[in-house]
Order: structure tokens, then C-alpha cells, then sequence
């Protein structure tokens, strides 16, 4: 029996323990780190950089040489054909039955200079006829070399070692701009829950205290010292406030479920966050964020790129306006041998040239009027990325101005916030002794609330603003230095 009971204190005790660990206490930053280490958003942004990161990877072997071989081990031919036969002046089918085996390496390095390839080939191959005499035929080309070129003017390798490595280093800022996204976001779900748990408490105050004073009133009107009409704005005040609990306990579930979900814990995980009580005081230079978003924003690197492309865009259309010329040469050894031990014993010299020309001589003027387009869509995302730059700095202009009076509304609000508080604690004490009537302390309940709710929207608004600054700017302006990231860690993971 003893055994039975210790078994039951101790499953008791699991139980309470495992209970006790659903339950986090959360401060802003915690909240942040768990967001970037294990909230989809954080997957997101990791595996788009990823992408860009494997897409530039490609760009730069597409530079080196690459090799590659090529074979056709096995090639099985049977059938019939028409030939002419020359001693009975006459048509007839021949059947023909033969094997053949070809394998071949290449390797091919792209010119960046010109825009066209170098390349190396070795083959050989192998025929055996299975009818008639039965003979097998041995080719090979131990070497050959190439190179081919087309001198239309546009050099695509060209603009790509133009265009990738910034859309790279791009990618690598949008990487950190997303990160920050992520830290405006968790403060606007961690504030959420924080509004939802302090509503709730003030609903649970104002529930007792409403309660409270109901039972007083019910005590003194039964005295005469309050009024039937009082007594039923007591009544009215507890049902309203039982009302405005069950709504506030909801919204509190939901807010909760929200923040859950966006960090990646349990639904049973309960949070209870933090107030920050600290701000850091900082006075930031609207001319040095401009500054450092001009050094470190993607979108002033997305700028540069959208000029290149559509100067790249114009290239193409002037390349394919007039003459198009391809060339192609090779020089190799060659030699057809019955024997595979004669194959490579004094190959012959094997030698290609050829010149392509494509001439429009009518195209009803398509190829200028390509050209044309091309050089106004410039000359429109020109004046349109002009403005957009405009804009760009108006709005870090904009947003540092609006940050550098979120401390001092932060500040009013927290002293609005005691004084109201204070407020309500003397009324609620007036009442009690019947110095003031119910209006009264009403109307000072609502001012405790509004102005509790009006500091937890200024902390928000600071914290927002200032991770939004961080976005726009990706400068820590606390550190005094660009923000930055372990690019290598995310290859690891």
C-alpha cells in the first residue's frame, strides 16, 4: 500500500513537472530568437537564400571547363534497302545487318572575353558488318580541337559577369532585410499576446472589483445610502465586466494560438510575455541612415541590376537588328583502319571552317523597331528607378523622424500609465467610504484602462519602428556597425 501511494506522489509529481514546462516566461528578445531559429518565416528566408546561393554556384561552373563523355556502346541496325544493281540493269533489296559502338570525350571552356568556346574532342568508333563479308571498320579522332564564335555583337557571358555576382550579393542582403522582417513581425506578435494577457487581467480586475461593489451597494441601499438607479449601474457595471472577461479570456486563446504557431511550439505551450521595461535612447541622424541604406539596402543593388538588364535587353535587340555571323573552325587528326591496332598509327589531318551569315535584307523594319522598344522600356525603368530612389530616401527620412519621437511618447505613456493608475486606486478607496459615486469611478476605471493599453501600444510602435529602421537601413545602431550574417552556418544546416 505504501509502494502504491509513493508510485502515485510520484506520477503526481511528473505530471505537475510536465505541466510546469508548457509554461514559458518570454522577453522580446527570446521571442526573436526562437522566431529566427525555428519559425517557418525563418525556413523561408534560409532556403530562398539557398536558392540563390546554388543558382550562383551554377553561374560560376558554367565558367570553368567543363568535361563530359558521351558514348553509343550499342547500335543494332537490320533491314532492308533498295540498290541498284548494275549488272542486270535492274532495282532490288538488299538486306543489310550491322554493329556499331562510338564513344567520345569532350571537354568545352566558354570564353568569357569573346563570348564563344574552346573545345577538345577525342572519339572513336567501331562498325562491323554482319552480313556479306563480315568485315569490321575502326575510326577514331585521338584529338581535334575548336573553337566557334558567333560576331553579332552580344556577348552573354559578358553581361552575366555583370548581372549574377550582384544579384548574388543581393540575395546575401535580402537574406539579412528578411531576418529583420522577422523581428517586426515577432514584436507585433509578441505585443499582441501582451495586449490580450493585460486585457484579460484588467477584465479580471475590473470582474472583482464590480463584484465588489455590487455587494456594497446591495449593503447600502438596503441602508439607503444608495439609490435603486445606482444600485442597477452597479448591477449593469458586473454583467458588462463578466461579459468583457469571456471576450478578453477568448482573445487571450487566440493571441496565444497566433504566437504558437508563428514561433513553432506546441498549441498546450502557454507564453506569458514579458512588459519591456527599458528602451535604449537613441538619437539617429536621418542623414546617417540615408547613408548606410545607400551602402547596405538590397534595393539599391536592385536598382544597378535593373539598369544592366535593360542595357543587356538593348544589346540583344541592336545584335539581332543587322548581320548575324557565326563562326566555326576545327583542326584535329583523323583515321579509318580495319585494324584497331592501325587506328592511331599516322592519323590524317582533319580541318572544318565554316562561316554563317544571316542577312536581312526585308523585315518590314521588326528588327528596328525591336531595337527602339528595347531603348525606351530603358529609358522608362530609368525614370521610374530615379523615382523609386526618391521615394526610398523620403521614406528612411520619414521613418527616422517618426522613431526619434517613439521615446518620448514611450515616456508620457508610461508616466499617463502610473498617474492613471494611481488615480483609480484613490477614487476606488473614495467609494469604498462613499465620498464619490459609481460615475465616478467609471469614468476612472476607463482612463486606468485607456491609458495602460495606450503605453503597450507605444512600446510596440517604438520596437516596430526601430526593427523596421534596422530593415531599411540593415545597420545596428546601438553597436554602431552593419548588421550581418553567418552565411556558412546556413550552408551547414
Amino acid at each position: 500500500m505504501k509502494n502504491i501511494f509513493l508510485s502515485f506522489i510520484f506520477i503526481l509529481g511528473l505530471s505537475e513537472f510536465a505541466a510546469a514546462q508548457e509554461e514559458l516566461v518570454l522577453t522580446l528578445p527570446e521571442v526573436i530568437d526562437i522566431a529566427s531559429e525555428q519559425s517557418i518565416d525563418a525556413f523561408r528566408n534560409k532556403n530562398m537564400y539557398l536558392a540563390s546561393y546554388w543558382e550562383h554556384r551554377f553561374y560560376k561552373a558554367e565558367r570553368l571547363p567543363s568535361i563530359s563523355l558521351s558514348s553509343n556502346p550499342a547500335d543494332f541496325n537490320r533491314y532492308s534497302n533498295s540498290e541498284y544493281n548494275f549488272e542486270t540493269n535492274e532495282d532490288e533489296f538488299r538486306l543489310r545487318e550491322y554493329f556499331n559502338s562510338e564513344v567520345s570525350v569532350s571537354a568545352v571552356q566558354n570564353v568569357s572575353l569573346t563570348g564563344g568556346q574552346v573545345f577538345l574532342r577525342s572519339e572513336l568508333g567501331m562498325i562491323k558488318n554482319l552480313g556479306g563479308d563480315k568485315n569490321t571498320s575502326f575510326n577514331a579522332t585521338p584529338i581535334s580541337i575548336g573553337f566557334s564564335q558567333e560576331l553579332n555583337g552580344y556577348n552573354r557571358l559578358k553581361w552575366q559577369a555583370k548581372i549574377e555576382p550582384l544579384k548574388f550579393e543581393k540575395a546575401k542582403k535580402e537574406f539579412i532585410q528578411d531576418m529583420e522582417d522577422l523581428r517586426v513581425t515577432s514584436t507585433s506578435r509578441f505585443f499582441g499576446l501582451i495586449n490580450a494577457q493585460i486585457q484579460k487581467n484588467i477584465a479580471e480586475m475590473n470582474y472583482a472589483n464590480a463584484d465588489t461593489l455590487y455587494r456594497i451597494g446591495k449593503g447600502r441601499f438596503q441602508v439607503g445610502t444608495v439609490t435603486q438607479d445606482e444600485l442597477l449601474e452597479l448591477e449593469l457595471r458586473l454583467l458588462n465586466s463578466e461579459q468583457a472577461l469571456s471576450v478578453a479570456q477568448l482573445g487571450e486563446k487566440r493571441a496565444q494560438a497566433r504566437l504558437n504557431s508563428f514561433l513553432g511550439l506546441p498549441k498546450e505551450t502557454m507564453i506569458k510575455c514579458v512588459v519591456p521595461s527599458e528602451i535604449p535612447e537613441l538619437k539617429i541622424d536621418p542623414d546617417e541612415a540615408i547613408d548606410e541604406a545607400i551602402k547596405n539596402n538590397p534595393e539599391i543593388l536592385n536598382h544597378q541590376q535593373q539598369k544592366l538588364q535593360q542595357d543587356e535587353n538593348v544589346a540583344i535587340a541592336k545584335s539581332e537588328r543587322g548581320l548575324n555571323t557565326t563562326l566555326y573552325a576545327m583542326y584535329g587528326l583523323n583515321k579509318s583502319a580495319e585494324n584497331f591496332d592501325d587506328v592511331y598509327t599516322e592519323p590524317d589531318k582533319s580541318q572544318v571552317f565554316s562561316l554563317g551569315l544571316n542577312i536581312p535584307i526585308v523585315d518590314w523594319g521588326r528588327g528596328k523597331g525591336r531595337y527602339s522598344m528595347a531603348k525606351s522600356n530603358r529609358e522608362v525603368a530609368l525614370a521610374t528607378i530615379k523615382q523609386e530612389r526618391i521615394d526610398f530616401e523620403q521614406d528612411i527620412y520619414q521613418s527616422v523622424l517618426e522613431f526619434n519621437l517613439q521615446a518620448g511618447q514611450v515616456n508620457t505613456a508610461a508616466k499617463a500609465d502610473t498617474v492613471a493608475q494611481m488615480g483609480y486606486n484613490v477614487t476606488f478607496q473614495r467609494f469604498l467610504i462613499g465620498k464619490i459615486d459609481v460615475t465616478r469611478l467609471n469614468i476612472a476605471s476607463n482612463d486606468q484602462e485607456t491609458a495602460r493599453m495606450a503605453y503597450l501600444t507605444r512600446l510596440r510602435d517604438y520596437w516596430s519602428a526601430y526593427y523596421r529602421l534596422r530593415s531599411l537601413t540593415l545597420f545596428d545602431f546601438e553597436n554602431r556597425k552593419p548588421l550581418e550574417a553567418d552565411y556558412d552556418k546556413l550552408l551547414e544546416n
